[in-house]
């Protein structure tokens, strides 16, 4: 039936999706992390950013935008740079207020939430490999014979929003559950929390020495 909008071989996209989406990032564990230590509400804002992230990636490499950071070495390594000094940046600060910043002069929960929205948009813009993944991956299943390979794009998309939702609801659901947990064990806590920051610096690493 999608085939008659331009949409190919929709059930192997649909098996590439879900093995794309389950794959640990950044941005999961963002969400993650939000939705354990300020709740489902909160957990669903960074959620938020996630998904408008990917919408708007996704757009550009419609526009064509990936192949011209893809074409340009320069443009590209700023991208990159820039996400990676972002991901360090998040991960340092979590280690810094999990060890060194007393509890009485963190800030209010509601202070902190108020950023979250921006923090899971910029990771997800910030991410160039992610630019020049959507444009690879989604030429695979667009028919171009078809005269609006834009309607094609927004259904693949809208799948994608679809089943990015479901996943971090789950997350959301789960880190609620932990921060349960973890409320009864400090240690534990804190450990976990540090271990988030070591990722996230771990994903900056890795986005900073590939090419």
């Amino acid at each position: 039936m999608l085939e008659s909008f331009g949409v190919i071989n929709i059930w192997t996209y649909i098996a590439g999706l879900i093995f794309i989406i389950l794959a640990p990032g950044p941005n999961s564990l963002y969400v993650l992390k939000t939705g354990a230590s300020y709740g489902i509400a909160t957990g669903y804002r960074a959620a938020a950013g996630v998904l408008l992230g990917d919408a708007i990636l996704i757009l550009l490499s419609y526009l064509g935008v990936a192949s011209l950071v893809q074409t340009s070495p320069v443009l590209f390594t700023a991208i990159r740079y820039l996400g990676a000094a972002y991901l360090l940046y998040l991960g340092l600060s979590l280690i810094y207020s999990n060890w060194v910043v007393p509890k009485v002069k963190t800030l209010s929960p509601k202070i902190k939430t108020e950023k979250v929205f921006r923090k899971s948009l910029t990771l997800s813009l910030t991410n160039p490999k992610a630019l020049l993944f959507y444009v690879s991956f989604f030429i695979q299943f667009v028919d171009y014979s078809y005269h609006s390979t834009w309607i094609s794009y927004s259904i693949l998309a809208m799948i994608l929003e679809v089943f990015s939702l479901i996943y971090l609801s789950l997350l959301i659901v789960l880190g609620r559950a932990l921060t349960q947990y973890f409320h009864q064990n400090k240690p534990l806590a804190k450990m976990g929390n540090s271990l988030l920051g070591l990722f996230f610096m771990g994903f900056a690493a890795r986005l900073s020495s590939l090419n």
